[in-house]
Formats: C-alpha cells, sequence, structure tokens
C-alpha cells in the first residue's frame, strides 16, 4: 500500500555519539523525503560531532573518528536541514523519544529557529510495538519478509522503517484507529493525522517529556519534586525552580518550552 498523503513526508534515522540527547551529538543522518506523487528525495550525510565518538557507539553504526574527521558540523548545515525539513511530515522508528528531540536540540544548539512540534510525527515502532512487540530488524523480517542488512546504517533503517509502514498500512487495513478524543475510526485509513495519533506515547509539550499535558490541557512537570504540578502554579510558588532549571542539565527544547510558559504566565 502506497502512503495516502497530501505533503511530504520525511522518513528519517541518526546515528549519533550516544543516546544522550543533551550531551550526545550526531555522526549521521539520513532523511528519505516522500512527495504526495510518491517520488523520493533522499539525503544522507555524516557529520563531525566536534567530540570523540566512543567505541561502544562506533560499535553499533560503525561510523569512527576517522571516518568524520573532514565533514562538516550539524551547524553548518543546519540551515539547510531545517529547509528540507520544512513544509514536511516527520516519521521513524523511536523517533518520537529519541530521534526527533535529538534532531531538535541539534537545531537549537545551532540557533536555528526551527519547530518540529509544528509537524506531525508517525513512530513506526510505536504502531509495531502496539500490534506486535519486536525491534526494527524483526519488524522488516515480519512486515516485509525480508532480512535488514547494514543493520544501523542511517540510509537502511529510515529506507527499511519506511517500508514497514507501507506493509503496517497493508497489514492493519481492517483494524480501528482512535482519534484524539478516544473515538474510533473505521477502518483505519491511510491518513497522516491517525497514524500521527496512534503512534504518539503520550502528551508531550517537550519532545523530552519533561512537560506533560494533563487531563485538563494544562502543562504539568513529569518529573522531579512537583511531578504532576501544573507549571505555571510551580512558577508562581517557586520563583527558583525556573532558573535551576534553565541552568541545569537539561535540553535546550525543554527550557525554550518552560521560557514560553512562564512568559505567557506574565502576560495574564
Amino acid at each position: 500500500m502506497i502512503l495516502n498523503i497530501q505533503k511530504p513526508i520525511v522518513f528519517l534515522d541518526l546515528e549519533t555519539t550516544g543516546i544522550d540527547i543533551v550531551k550526545d551529538r550526531i555522526v549521521e543522518f539520513s532523511f528519505i523525503k516522500i512527495m504526495p506523487d510518491q517520488t523520493e528525495e533522499t539525503w544522507t550525510q555524516r557529520i563531525n560531532p566536534g567530540m570523540p565518538i566512543p567505541q561502544q557507539s562506533a560499535k553499533i553504526h560503525g561510523i569512527t573518528d576517522e571516518d568524520v574527521k573532514d565533514e562538516p558540523s550539524f551547524k553548518e548545515l543546519a540551515k539547510q536541514v531545517s529547509s528540507f525539513l520544512e513544509g514536511c511530515d516527520l516519521a521513524g522508528y523511536n523517533s518520537n523519544k529519541f530521534d526527533i528531540p535529538m534532531l531538535a536540540e541539534e537545531l537549537a544548539r545551532a540557533e536555528v529557529d526551527f519547530d518540529l512540534k509544528k509537524m506531525r510525527h508517525v513512530d513506526v515502532q510505536t504502531i509495531f510495538h502496539k500490534m506486535e512487540q519486536r525491534t526494527l530488524v524483526a519488524a522488516y523480517r515480519f512486515y516485509c519478509n525480508k532480512e535488514l542488512e547494514n543493520a544501523h546504517s542511517a540510509e537502511a533503517d529510515s529506507r527499511a522503517t519506511y517500508e514497514v509502514l507501507k506493509a503496517q498500512l497493508d497489514r492493519y487495513e481492517d483494524v480501528d484507529f482512535k482519534d484524539k478524543e478516544g473515538k474510533v475510526s473505521q477502518p483505519v485509513i491511510n491518513d497522516i493525522d491517525q497514524l500521527a495519533t496512534f503512534s504518539a506515547q503520550n502528551k508531550n509539550v517537550d519532545f523530552a517529556g519533561r512537560v506533560v499535558f494533563n487531563d485538563k490541557g494544562q502543562e504539568v512537570f513529569n518529573f522531579g519534586k512537583y511531578k504532576g504540578k501544573p507549571v505555571e502554579d510551580v512558577f508562581h510558588k517557586d520563583q527558583g525552580y525556573y532558573s535551576w532549571i534553565l541552568n541545569g542539565d537539561f535540553p535546550s527544547y525543554t527550557k525554550r518550552v518552560l521560557t514560553a510558559i512562564k512568559l505567557r504566565k506574565m502576560m495574564k
């Protein structure tokens, strides 16, 4: 089944120095842009992370310091990345938890004002885990009846993710999805809005999930001593908490979200 899309969707995969979105950096990205007419545009690029690539990470993706020593930094390419992604939706495997937060962090560090939150996000891993509980290699075998060669190569993983999503649409054609209000849509249609809703794990306000929406639609902290408490109430009662976060080891995008909430409160 081909994707039913009205605007481009980019399948992405990142290879990195590690899994800490604050401290680690991208060493390779691959974007496969699928247009509404199903034509494709692929951009795969290695990146000099500006830090040593740990041996344990190099063993996974096969990229060493020597491989990237002459490659551009992410900051050098950040504006091109935002231009490539402009007007698109995003899809990936575990992308809502890792790839998109990591990409948002790199763009913030490069001082490129590009809000990935305005895009719809389809996480193929979430769909897979809700339906089958497996890994990407197993997903590729299960849905596509193929063995994934060059696993942990960014382009191979991005392409496998694209093929898995198309196969999922074929397999689950008669399964009911639910919309944002929990209402069942019959049948599951080939629709990015529904896929993004179904593949969302929770109601994150930021990408890292430090701030989430509660049942009342309020932004609440999802960590620490104020977990579950509305952000506006916390900032009103404990004015030093905002400064502590701003000076702490938190993702840049999380700090940006909290700053926006604080400014909104001050304008009331």
